[in-house]
């Protein structure tokens, strides 16, 4: 029924499960899986006008090889166990200031037909004000999306 499958994740312990989740529906459905880590985008700092580079300023091309060895070190979890169950695994991290845009982009991009993802079960008004990524990728992609709690 499935035959790509997006994982996306945080390095977090609940994308962990949903790694392994995703790993074992792929594995019985004999799927392939793409993993994703979505970094912050780089923004220029607004302060730096003036005589000299302000403190803490990151150049675009470091602020790149930061986010590509975080992608390695989140991504690794999914290349490990999927390598463990003999699933094609791909892996990816793209930068992005809005993560469910990211999500849905690479989802169309790779023409998967699912996305597992983690919730992280915010509650209340943490909920309102930090939002849910998992919520915004449920209410925009055109794909199914199975959330692991």
């Amino acid at each position: 029924m499935f035959k790509r499958i997006l994982v996306p994740t945080d390095g977090s312990p609940m994308s962990h499960r949903a790694i392994a989740c995703a790993v074992r529906l792929a594995k019985e459905q004999n799927a392939r899986l793409t993993a994703l880590w979505v970094g912050p985008a780089w923004e220029p700092n607004l302060y730096a006008y003036g005589r000299g580079v302000p403190a803490g300023f990151v150049s675009p091309k470091a602020h790149a090889a930061h986010v590509k060895k975080l992608g390695d070190r989140y991504l690794g979890e999914a290349r490990k166990a999927a390598a463990a169950a003999r699933v094609p695994c791909a892996c990816h991290s793209v930068q992005g200031a809005f993560p469910h845009l990211e999500i849905i982009k690479a989802a169309r991009r790779r023409r998967c037909d699912l996305v597992i993802m983690a919730s992280h079960g915010r509650r209340g008004i943490s909920r309102l004000l930090l939002g849910s990524i998992a919520g915004k990728v449920l209410a925009h992609a055109d794909i199914p999306v199975l959330i692991c709690r």
